[in-house]
């Protein structure tokens, strides 16, 4: 299905976006979100695509199940819940926290030793109670922390320095890069800094697509089937309750999915069917239909996606309008 040859990295230019859905409101298009999707099939195969799905683009925190692959391959002994947190942008639930503590703990550590950026937590309810209580950002309330933590233990355990965990030249980062360019099968475009402090790799659209499907299609016991079925049997720790990613595996049975910041999503199949969706404005209220849209593109039951098919738009309080798919996405006309 994969080639085990790396692909040349992607092109690094201004992307090609299309329209991928519209604001439409009282019958009237307000709004137009630009972006681009692929779906491949369950051959490994682009069965659609729209927009510009080469380009080299920063997957954000929808790269994290293959960083959380890179680590679990370099020894990483975790499983559950507290592997689906190392892959988690988590809302800083109680949950997260504790989690994060207890594979600080596995490893000897502390949250003294993360190097993530302070923050608040990312989950609005959580945030508002953390601020109604006189709390200020902590390193462990970050959405990344289980990243951070699972990176600091990966590196006791091999013997590698804690100091300068994030410079993509210590060989934890080394170790990821190497995992990244061999799921997405393509060389990395760019390297810089995401917000939480660790490297962000550049790769395309279509390489993010072909990992999620090769961390599912991936034989049990595996290090890829291992994260897969950590973040499906706990995907409110890979997010955070009410989250729409942890609704929509909970949704589609079998379905693995993890959204970025910018207007990421990628997920994908049991059987190798995998979408990913860029939105070029970074926004959700367009993220969330289109993914739901590029799903049902894939096959998946519409009646399983009515819950994501779009926030609605309020006139007077009241529902006048949504946000649409582009109708290049509409199911009906094709199937994968």
């Amino acid at each position: 299905m994969y080639s085990s040859s790396l692909a040349q990295a992607p092109t690094l230019r201004e992307p090609l976006h299309a329209p991928v859905a519209h604001l439409v409101r009282g019958g009237v298009t307000e709004g137009v979100h630009h972006g681009s999707v692929v779906v491949l099939g369950t051959d490994g195969e682009v069965a659609f695509q729209l927009g510009d799905i080469e380009v080299a683009f920063y997957p954000r925190s929808a790269l994290k199940p293959v960083q959380a692959v890179a680590m679990v391959r370099a020894g990483l002994p975790l499983d559950g819940e507290l592997l689906s947190l190392a892959a988690a942008s988590h809302s800083g639930e109680e949950r997260h926290l504790a989690g994060a503590r207890r594979i600080l703990e596995e490893a000897g550590l502390t949250e003294d030793d993360l190097r993530n950026v302070p923050d608040m937590p990312f989950g609005r309810p959580v945030r508002d109670t953390w601020i109604r209580e006189g709390r200020g950002p902590s390193r462990l309330t970050q959405n990344c922390s289980g990243k951070h933590a699972a990176m600091l233990y990966t590196c006791k355990l091999n013997g590698w320095p804690l100091d300068g965990y994030l410079d993509p030249g210590h060989p934890l980062q080394q170790a990821i890069a190497e995992i990244v360019e061999d799921l997405t099968g393509q060389r990395i475009a760019h390297t810089t800094v995401d917000g939480c402090g660790a490297p962000l790799f550049s790769v395309s659209l279509h390489g993010l697509a072909r990992a999620a499907a090769r961390i599912t299609t991936a034989v049990p016991g595996t290090p890829e089937s291992r994260v897969a079925d950590a973040m499906r049997e706990h995907p409110e720790m890979a997010s955070g309750a009410g989250r729409d990613v942890a609704e929509l595996m909970r949704a589609v049975p079998g379905l693995l999915a993890k959204d970025g910041f910018e207007g990421v999503e990628v997920a994908a199949l049991p059987d190798g069917r995998a979408i990913a969706v860029k939105i070029s404005d970074g926004a959700d209220r367009a993220r969330v239909p289109v993914a739901a849209a590029a799903l049902a593109r894939a096959g998946v039951d519409p009646a399983l996606l009515t819950a994501f098919a779009g926030e609605p738009l309020l006139g007077g309080g009241e529902p006048v309008g949504s946000v649409r798919p582009a109708r290049a996405l509409d199911p009906v006309s094709a199937r994968v």
